[in-house]
């Protein structure tokens, strides 16, 4: 069963792992990192790292029971009680409820770890999938997304108002969602 970690020092070689094997899939949808990521992985994953402990920032990782990262989920720009939520999954679990799932979680936890009580996230409009998820995950859009703030591209803004609730707990959208029949 994957579980979902807090981002530490330990899971950067599955990390580089998952975003090199995972690049032209990226780059589809999203704007590729460029080759200088990859050749300053080690500084940037530190500098991520440091981030994480000033608490502007929270990272997480999905991680296979094999100890690879099947999906990566941030809370950026921590500040007033919100934050901008990004992620992405490994193309092998794409279109499986994964990358739901855990937004799901990733919302649950911001509520409940970082005290957050708004969540945004952008999308490009051309992403279906991460719009999808989006709103399984209980958000709505909100407004037009700068095109600066996803690479260029025209998208969206979505937001969802988190309600602290304990672990397990559903609430009405969510047992709609997990219904045998919903798609």
């Amino acid at each position: 069963m994957p579980e979902l970690k807090r981002l530490h020092v330990s899971h950067a070689p599955a990390v580089l792992a998952f975003e090199l094997s995972n690049r032209a899939y990226f780059a589809a949808s999203v704007s590729d990192r460029g080759d200088d990521f990859f050749a300053r992985f080690t500084d940037r994953y530190n500098a991520l790292l440091a981030e994480q402990e000033t608490g502007i920032c929270a990272f997480y990782v999905l991680v296979a029971e094999d100890g690879s990262v099947l999906g990566r989920f941030n809370l950026v720009h921590i500040e007033d009680r919100a934050a901008e939520l990004g992620y992405r999954v490994a193309q092998h679990v794409a279109g499986r409820g994964v990358a739901t799932a855990t937004v799901r979680e990733v919302c649950r936890l911001a509520a409940a770890e970082h005290g957050l009580r708004t969540l945004r996230a952008a999308t490009a409009r051309r992403n279906a999938a991460s719009q999808k998820v989006l709103t399984n995950a209980g958000f709505v859009p909100v407004g037009r997304a700068d095109p600066a703030h996803i690479g260029g591209k025209q998208g969206t803004w979505y937001q969802r108002d988190l309600v602290l609730r304990p672990a397990g707990t559903l609430l009405p959208e969510d047992r709609l969602r997990e219904s045998p029949g919903h798609r």
